[in-house]
C-alpha cells in the first residue's frame, strides 16, 4: 500500500493503524513532503516499512516497491521452519511458547541452521507480529557504526551528521529487534545494551535525554558465549540478561532424516516451471554426508545441480558439483564427488561391469556414464 501522509479526513498514520489491524503483513509506503525524525520514527513504530521524502523520483519509488515484493516472495518462500524429526519438533514448541512472552532469546546454533528464520518465527507468533521487525548484524560494521546504527545520533553529534537520526530500537519500537551475531560485539557496546536491557531506554549518541523503548530482543550467535565468559571477552551481566530463554538448532548432521524433505523444499523453490525429485539413491547420497555448512551449504548444492539439470528426476550422476580450487565448499564437494563416485563403481561391480545395465540401475544414459568413467580415469 502507498499512501500520503497529509490527507484530508484521515491522515496516512491513522490510514496504516487501520490498514495493520486489517491486513497486518501488507507492507505499507508512506509519502510525505514535511518529514521529521518523530514523523519517521512514529510511522515505523505504526508498522510502516518505507518512509519516502518529496519530491522523489518515479525510479525511488518503484524501486520501493520492488524491494518489498521481493522480500513478500522471499517471506512465501520460507515462511515455516521445514524439519519434522523429534529435535526440531521440540524446539518449535518451546519456541511458539516462549514467542507468548517478551523475555529475551539467545539462539546459539552453527552457521547455516537458520537462526534468523527462527527469531523471525518467535516473532510472527508473538503477540508482536503486527509491530516492525528488524534485524542487525553486529559482525557487518566497525563499533563506532554500530553504537550509531543502533541507538540513533543527533545531529553534529559527529563529523557527517547532518541531520537526526533514528537508531534500529526506536525504529523496531512495538516489534522485534533480532541482534545477530552478539558475540563480536565489543565490550563498550555490550555496557551500552546490557543498560537498555535494564532501564528499557536508549541514549542517542549526542543527545542530553534518554528515549524511552518497548522492544523486544532476540539474539543469535554461531559460537557458545558461555565459554567466553571465562575469557573476560563477553560480560556476564550481560549473558545472563540475554539468555533467558536459551534456544538450540540442532546441525543437519544431527537430523539427516529431514533431509528429503529439505530437498523436495529447495526442489519446489528453485525448479517452479518444472516439477522434479530426486531419486531414492541421490537422497541416500545426500543423506552419507555430514553438512558442516548446514542447510545453507545443503541449498546451494541443490540449486546448483537443478541450474545445471533440466530432468524431472534427479540421479545421483547428475548432482553438479564444483571441483576442488572452484568457489565451493571444497570439502564438501569433494565427498559428494567420492561417495557419487564409489556409488558407480559399486553398480559397475555388481552388473560384472556391464555398462548398459548399471547405467539402467543408475537412470542414466550409457553415454553419461562412460563420461563418468573417463572423468575418474584421469583424476
Amino acid at each position: 500500500m502507498i499512501s500520503d501522509v497529509r490527507m484530508p479526513h484521515m491522515d496516512g498514520l491513522e490510514l496504516l493503524q487501520r490498514a495493520r489491524q486489517l491486513a497486518p503483513q501488507t507492507p505499507v509506503v508512506l509519502l510525505t513532503a514535511y518529514a521529521t525524525v518523530e514523523n519517521a520514527v512514529e510511522a515505523m513504530r505504526f508498522g510502516a516499512k518505507d518512509y519516502l521524502l518529496k519530491p522523489f523520483t518515479s525510479i525511488q519509488l518503484i524501486g520501493a516497491v520492488e524491494r518489498h515484493v521481493a522480500k513478500i516472495q522471499e517471506h512465501s518462500a520460507q515462511s515455516s521452519i521445514i524439519g519434522s524429526c523429534k529435535q526440531m519438533s521440540d524446539l518449535m514448541a518451546r519456541a511458539r511458547q516462549a514467542a507468548e512472552s517478551d523475555a529475551t532469546i539467545l539462539i546459539q546454533a552453527e552457521s547455516g541452521t537458520g537462526k534468523e528464520l527462527l527469531a523471525r518465527y518467535i516473532h510472527t507468533n508473538s503477540p508482536r507480529s503486527a509491530g516492525p521487525f528488524v534485524a542487525v548484524n553486529c559482525a557487518a560494521m566497525p563499533e563506532t557504526l554500530l553504537e550509531s546504527e543502533l541507538f540513533g545520533h543527533e545531529k553534529g553529534a559527529f563529523s557527517g551528521a547532518v541531520a537526526a537520526k533514528p537508531g534500529k530500537f526506536e525504529l523496531a519500537n512495538g516489534g522485534t529487534i533480532l541482534l545477530d551475531e552478539i558475540s563480536e560485539m565489543l565490550p563498550l557496546l555490550q555496557a551500552k545494551l546490557l543498560r537498555v536491557l535494564q532501564e528499557r531506554e536508549i541514549d542517542r549518541v549526542g543527545a542530553v535525554r534518554a528515549i524511552p523503548i518497548d522492544v523486544r530482543v532476540i539474539s543469535t550467535t554461531n559460537r557458545r558465549l558461555a565459554d567466553m565468559l571465562n575469557s573476560g571477552s563477553f560480560r556476564s551481566d550481560l549473558y545472563y540478561r540475554l539468555n533467558v530463554v536459551p534456544l538450540s538448532i540442532p546441525p543437519l548432521r544431527e537430523r539427516k532424516e529431514d533431509i528429503p524433505v529439505l530437498v523436495q523444499h529447495f526442489c519446489d523453490k528453485y525448479s517452479r516451471d518444472l516439477k522434479c525429485e530426486f531419486a531414492p539413491e541421490t537422497l541416500e547420497l545426500l543423506g552419507r554426508y555430514d553438512w558442516p555448512g548446514n542447510i545453507r551449504e545443503l541449498e546451494n548444492v541443490i540449486h546448483r545441480t537443478l541450474v545445471m539439470n533440466r530432468k524431472e528426476v534427479i540421479h545421483p550422476v547428475d548432482l553438479f558439483l564444483e571441483r576442488e580450487g572452484g568457489h565451493g565448499n571444497g570439502a564438501t564437494i569433494r565427498s559428494l564427488h567420492e561417495m557419487e563416485k564409489k556409488m558407480i563403481l559399486s553398480t559397475l561391480e555388481e552388473t560384472g561391469d556391464n555398462r548398459t545395465k548399471a547405467a539402467a540401475i543408475l537412470g542414466v544414459s550409457v553415454r553419461t556414464l562412460r563420461n563418468k568413467l573417463k572423468e575418474y580415469a584421469g583424476e
